[in-house]
């Protein structure tokens, strides 16, 4: 798939939506290591950025967004319209 026909926009100027494929998802759940929270731990104490945890959304956004990407493609998409990311605490 293109990657530059995904968008979250509504539609893609240009372009006309012919079907409807329905909803595509790609899912992820992620964890940090016992060492991973520690380290979070200590950089959280200093303040600013916690790029462990950081590292770890967006490793998550990326293995999520090609999963997306897999799910669209299985179902015959050449584009993905409306895209979204949401994350939550499990």
């Amino acid at each position: 798939m293109d990657t530059s026909l995904i968008t979250t926009s509504t539609g893609l100027e240009g372009y006309k939506v012919v079907k409807h494929l329905g909803v595509v998802r790609g899912i992820t759940v992620r964890s940090r290591s016992v060492v991973g929270n520690f380290a979070g731990g200590i950089q959280s104490l200093f303040g600013g950025r916690l790029s462990v945890y950081v590292e770890l959304c967006e490793n998550a956004r990326e293995e999520a967004y090609h999963l997306l990407i897999q799910h669209a493609q299985a179902l015959g998409a050449n584009a993905i319209i409306n895209m979204r990311y949401d994350a939550n605490e499990v």
